[in-house]
């Protein structure tokens, strides 16, 4: 029985290497194949160049190849200007499905890109310049959608540009010399680093750039207009001279006035009449009217009764028997016809009470979920408050939260958002947080949103007392997006007075991406009482975020100041013992942690004069971002 046993065992331990080394070579042979269709013209290969089915990228160490840590997948391929010729297999190159960078700088390769492309799609850098490739791309290239860096210049390639509206990360986009044709596609310049369209064939109007890159990126595409190119975009054709039968025009519209003025003379008359009714009709009126008012105010009840009785206020006013104001709908289809009764009628819970309000989640049925803001104690009047959350509506950024719709009457101001399901900041560094959509692939954490990357296990750290303790990459990306996205909102509404008001890390939200996005913009009005710029006091906000990033402390808790309590250990000369303990023991490098404190405590100044400029701050984080990005690729193994 004993030797059956061992007898079984055996033979499992060999079914599972044997699958595990398919898996492997399935994986070498590919990239065999893929290298041989590129030869490296009038070069004789070195021994050890490797490329062949004898030998393992990772163990013997492919030339230009790097793999994880544990020698298990390939991670980047290197084949800068060793004068490779052939043609480029997209289809047996991406069976190492992990790959991360792939660079084939300054070669001979040609062939097109192929939709197998889209097979690679852990890709974050991807470098083609200086080839001979040709056609069009994809049409869904945006399925690479964790693409940072993308360097297609100096080739042949043709038709349209690669929409790129799903790749959120992308820092640098190079393009330059090429065939490319059409409009230039929607793309998040906010982001972007470089960008480069030149020497094309593109046309149109260039989209708006917010003055981050300048002639250079546009010029040699002579059917392109607009800034910041010298040449002006044509004015609209003018309007068709009057036809021969404008007077019958004429005629119709004059008629269409005289019989407005007809109505008008109606109306009037009816008032009139109105008047002179007897007073047993105006006593049916009353009732009428107090019918109204009973019914408008069981509206109400059912709404509190709805939220669990756990409201302090009903979400509406009764005015006159009646609900004054009606639910502005903004640019969302989402709610699309949404009414205010709608929301009345709808399930509704207490989710968040603070200073300045309250916050409630709303099941409209068929997977909409809202979140209402309800602001109590606030100074700005009804038509203000209109003005400003119309003129924010107007401002985008995919990392600041739209409102949806709004509802203002005499007592009430209530925003309508989307809600967020994941949660906040605050919640993901302080509370319990769970992740809903989590992958495994060679036994890292993959934490996926349509597809598309947001962070690995080296980023996110299980296991802590807290719940979800992220990692120091993440952080620093989290902190950039909110710089970019306050810097982008300060420039866009800065004429209009509007800053966020009330910046903090309960107001960051986690979208279904994982990404940051800003809530509540500008629903705090400016004190008149204090002095302060507000747009120094949101860098001061954005301040705390970093530190509690940094420290992993509550900002205020029982009376303890964060900002003073940092400041008087960095002045002891014990900077380390202000670090995140979770961010020490993932082995996060000390000098790059004191550098992103240096921008905190620039941002906490006690003068608001001293600070820097939300630009200036987004321009740092850039840089810190970009330079981890950077050190993060070139350390793999």
């Amino acid at each position: 029985m004993d030797r059956v046993f061992i007898h079984l065992v055996f033979v499992t331990f060999f079914l599972l290497f044997f699958t595990v080394s398919s898996e492997d070579e399935e994986v070498k042979q590919a990239l065999v194949r893929f290298m041989g269709k590129l030869t490296p013209a009038n070069v004789e290969r070195a021994l050890n160049f490797g490329w062949n089915v004898t030998s393992d990228p990772c163990r013997d160490k492919w030339q230009g190849v790097s793999c994880d840590s544990q020698l298990n997948s390939v991670r980047k391929i290197v084949l800068d200007r060793i004068n490779l010729t052939g043609d480029f297999d997209a289809a047996a190159l991406c069976m190492a499905s992990s790959l991360l960078v792939l660079s084939l700088n300054d070669n001979n390769i040609g062939g097109e890109i192929t939709q197998e492309i889209l097979n690679c799609q852990y890709l974050t850098h991807l470098y083609l310049s200086g080839n001979r490739f040709w056609g069009s791309l994809p049409d869904n290239f945006s399925r690479l959608c964790n693409l940072k860096r993308l360097d297609l210049s100096d080739n042949n390639l043709s038709g349209q540009l690669p929409d790129l509206s799903r790749v959120s990360g992308l820092l640098s986009f190079h393009a330059q010399d090429n065939q490319f044709s059409g409009e230039i596609p929607e793309i998040d310049f906010s982001n972007l680093l470089a960008f480069n369209v030149s020497n094309n064939n593109l046309n149109g109007v260039i989209p708006d750039v917010k003055g981050r890159f300048g002639e250079n990126s546009f010029s040699g595409n002579p059917e392109l207009c607009g800034k910041p190119l010298p040449k002006a975009c044509p004015m609209p054709p003018p309007a068709e001279k009057e036809s021969k039968s404008s007077s019958k025009n004429r005629f119709l519209i004059y008629s269409g006035y005289g019989l407005l003025g007809l109505v008008v003379v109606l109306f009037v008359a009816f008032k009139l009449i109105k008047k002179r009714r007897p007073k047993t009709e105006k006593s049916n009126n009353v009732v009428e009217a107090n019918n109204s008012t009973n019914k408008a105010s069981k509206n109400s009840r059912d709404f509190k009764t709805s939220m669990g009785n756990r409201s302090e206020y009903s979400i509406t006013s009764i005015e006159s028997g009646m609900v004054s104001s009606s639910l502005v709908v903004l640019s969302s289809p989402m709610v699309n016809g949404l009414k205010f009764e709608d929301l009345l009628r709808a399930p509704a819970e207490l989710v968040g009470k603070g200073k300045h309000g309250s916050l409630y989640k709303v099941e409209l049925g068929g997977g909409v979920t809202l979140a209402v803001k309800r602001i109590k104690d606030w100074e700005i009047g009804k038509e203000d408050f209109k003005k400003r959350m119309m003129r924010i509506d107007q401002v985008k950024h995919p990392n600041v939260l739209p409102a949806m719709a709004y509802y203002c009457s005499k007592q009430e101001r209530l925003p309508v958002y989307e809600f967020q399901q994941n949660g906040s900041l605050f919640r993901l560094l302080h509370g319990n947080f769970i992740l809903t959509r989590l992958i495994i692939v060679e036994s890292r954490f993959l934490v996926l949103a349509d597809g598309c990357i947001v962070s690995s296990a080296t980023d996110w750290d299980f296991g802590s007392q807290n719940g979800q303790v992220f990692g120091w990459e993440s952080r620093v990306s989290i902190a950039a997006s909110i710089a970019q996205a306050l810097a982008f909102m300060h420039d866009e509404l800065r004429s209009d007075g509007i800053a966020h008001g009330n910046l903090k890390s309960s107001n960051i939200l986690l979208n279904k991406d994982m990404l940051p996005c800003i809530s509540e913009y500008g629903l705090m009005a400016v004190d008149e009482s204090r002095p302060t710029d507000p747009f120094k006091a949101d860098i001061y906000g954005f301040g705390m975020i970093l530190l509690e990033l940094l420290t992993g402390k509550v900002v205020q808790n029982s009376g303890f100041n964060l900002a003073s309590w940092v400041n008087s250990v960095v002045r002891e000369e014990w900077t380390v013992e202000v670090f995140d303990k979770a961010l020490i023991s993932e082995g996060a490098s000390e000098e790059r942690m004191v550098n992103l404190l240096q921008v905190a405590l620039k941002c906490v100044n006690p003068s608001p004069e001293a600070r820097p400029s939300t630009s200036q701050v987004a321009t740092i984080m850039n840089s810190i971002k970009e330079e981890e990005e950077e050190r993060s690729i070139s350390s793999a193994p």
